[in-house]
């Protein structure tokens, strides 16, 4: 019960795919699962000793549990491969699996770099992550920001993973795009209407949330960029929403 199958998704990671996967070197199997990446993502990862599965994206909670169904062992560590795996966390993964004390699985902590600068406020300073745990127990649920639903107790890691999310502004934009795109499809899907209340109201309360309520603020410039991206991910996903409703295709 103390081997680990480390999961890598991907989709044109090819600034990160190496460092992720010496990220989870410790792993007895690394499974890289990829959503048809257009650059050089999967001829990188050949390089090293990892299995690669090809499958086309429908949303992020079946492209993961479809690669937890392939893995060999019983524990499981899924790594976003803007994520980083520190000496810490590594030693803390090793004594959670020979002594788990009843947990199935441990939320991390991450921290949080945009543009290479380290963000300490904007919401991100409560963001955690459950990234271990054992497969039987486990399931993702959710189109985006998609979460794990257990069977059993869960514990905490002391120490964080950094995170670094967000390579320049443009990235952080399109990431907003994906998102908004596919919440919205799931909105649309449960027939949900847009009013006045979705466009004029929660973009700007959710730029308040990031900026005042979570500290944005003392991010300098940062935290500001951080408000407003998340205030126009939100706008961007009822309109996105009107357009389907109303059946107008982007392209």
């Amino acid at each position: 019960m103390t081997k680990i199958t480390a999961i890598i998704p991907t989709l044109n990671e090819e600034i990160h795919i190496e460092e992720a996967i010496k990220s989870v070197s410790f792993a007895d199997e690394i499974i890289v699962i990829d959503s048809f990446s257009t650059d050089d993502t999967v001829t990188l990862a050949e390089k090293y000793n990892v299995k690669i599965i090809k499958r086309k994206f429908d949303d992020f909670s079946s492209q993961k549990n479809f690669a937890i169904d392939q893995a060999k062992h019983p524990w499981i560590y899924i790594l976003d491969a803007d994520e980083r795996v520190t000496l810490e966390v590594r030693g803390e993964v090793f004594e959670a699996i020979k002594n788990p004390n009843g947990n199935v699985g441990f939320y991390i902590r991450r921290t949080f770099y945009f543009c290479k600068k380290r963000v300490d406020y904007s919401g991100f300073q409560r963001d955690k992550v459950i990234r271990l745990f054992l497969k039987e127990h486990c399931r993702y649920s959710g189109l985006v920001h998609e979460k794990i639903i257990t069977k059993g107790k869960l514990g905490f890691f002391k120490n964080k993973i950094d995170h670094f999310s967000y390579r320049n502004y443009d990235h952080y934009i399109s990431k907003m795009n994906h998102y908004a795109a596919i919440r919205a499809i799931e909105l649309h899907k449960r027939g949900d209407k847009v009013n006045i209340y979705h466009v004029l109201i929660k973009p700007p309360a959710r730029f308040f949330i990031h900026y005042i309520i979570r500290l944005g603020f003392l991010d300098g410039f940062t935290g500001f960029l951080v408000a407003k991206t998340q205030a126009y991910g939100v706008l961007t996903r009822y309109i996105k929403l009107w357009m389907l409703n109303k059946g107008i295709k982007e392209n």
